[in-house]
């Protein structure tokens, strides 16, 4: 528990859209009650501690926002005397670096860089008048963040704790062609329901980030081992024997080694040179086999697991007939060499994957930035007939 914060609160964790059933369950996992959810976020409660574990161990989220305020405010005048009765000196330091951020959707107000200059203002007059000096300021997200959600007359004042984005790894020095960002990554590899315990094959794998994630979720690594700097780190209530536990908790549970394969495959050697890299930093590059071939010459080994792809999905003008047969072979690989495994295909294009001629058993809804995506699941067995999907 922190002198600074002694009591619990409002914590709101935010992911990308349709990904917050996964992180739902990741949050009950580590011992929270889900208050409330949306398709963007899951609410609990608890204290600025839980902030820390939260950020260490979550693979599916964005940020992770503790609440200091509520009140209401019908313009900027409003705003700014609302938040000039907190008391940020005892929150921030006042020689460190602040950025905020907001959600605004107010009538009185047209421009959110208003919005964050009246927040940055309000916490600046008040600090140099109760310590003579205010913390710099930008967009970095390098120190304490504050968020302002205020829409109409209801404002919710949070500390990220998280700084810049969680839904980032950390491990992927080298992108290639349009990787999956890894919180995405991690919440089709959980939706999919994999055990962690059989082989995971990744065929077409690009920059490895599924076969990577695999491998992270299968050893049980926190995410946050592969960070050094989170916003909680920037605020008075910062306890670093308390992230010190947790790190030690997080090196305590990962496991050296796995007694099954996880197998990632790539025609271009560019692209398996991008995911050895890749699997390095995140240091399971000996837990993944990398093979440079045609998926169709992938390894399958014995069943049951799981075989999960991510093929393009045509965007651009024209590659959209040129994938077609691409399709067709992942269902005729799926039919071939993967009995008895669970098939998966995230696509965000759902002509294309007709072309699989499988029927899916489940379609799981997502979004891959702005594109409506879904994981779709084929179970695999002996004698499959081709149908449309």
């Amino acid at each position: 528990m922190s002198a600074v914060f002694p009591y619990p609160s409002q914590i709101v964790i935010t992911c990308f859209p349709r990904q917050s059933p996964w992180l739902a369950q990741e949050v009950e996992a580590l011992g929270f009650k889900v208050e409330s959810s949306s398709i963007t976020e899951v609410e609990v409660s608890g204290f600025i501690d839980d902030c820390l574990k939260l950020n260490m161990f979550l693979r599916t989220a964005g940020r992770v926002l503790f609440q200091v305020k509520r009140f209401r405010a019908q313009n900027a005048d409003d705003l700014y005397r609302e938040l000039s009765k907190i008391p940020w000196e005892d929150y921030i330091h006042n020689d460190g670096f602040l950025t905020v951020t907001s959600y605004v959707k107010n009538d009185t107000i047209t421009d959110d860089r208003f919005a964050n200059l009246r927040v940055k203002d309000a916490i600046a007059d008040r600090m140099v008048a109760k310590t003579g000096t205010r913390p710099d300021s930008g967009p970095t997200r390098d120190g304490a963040v504050v968020h302002i959600y205020w829409k109409e007359e209801k404002v919710r004042v949070y500390f990220d704790t998280s700084g810049n984005t969680i839904s980032k790894h950390g491990y992927r020095k080298v992108p290639y062609k349009a990787p999956m960002i890894e919180s995405l990554a991690a919440s089709a590899i959980i939706a999919s329901g994999w055990d962690g315990a059989s082989p995971f094959i990744n065929p077409m794998c690009g920059s490895g980030t599924l076969a990577i994630e695999a491998a992270l979720i299968a050893t049980k690594t926190a995410p946050g081992l592969f960070r050094d700097n989170f916003g909680f780190m920037h605020l008075k209530s910062y306890d670093r024997d308390s992230w010190e536990g947790y790190i030690r908790l997080a090196e305590l549970q990962r496991k050296k080694k796995l007694d099954f394969k996880i197998i990632a495959s790539d025609i271009e050697k560019k692209a398996i040179t991008a995911a050895k890299i890749n699997a390095g930093t995140a240091g399971v590059m000996h837990l993944i086999d990398f093979e440079i071939c045609d998926f169709r010459e992938t390894t399958i080994p014995e069943a049951p697991g799981v075989v999960m792809f991510n093929p393009e999905y045509g965007e651009r003008l024209g590659a959209e007939k040129d994938l077609e047969e691409i399709y067709i072979a992942i269902g005729d690989f799926f039919k071939q060499q993967c009995k008895g495994y669970m098939g998966y295909v995230f696509t965000g294009n759902l002509d294309l994957a007709k072309r699989i001629g499988l029927k899916a058993k489940r379609r799981v809804e997502f979004y891959n930035a702005k594109i409506d995506s879904r994981l779709l699941e084929y179970e695999l067995y002996a004698g499959s007939k081709r149908e449309s999907n």
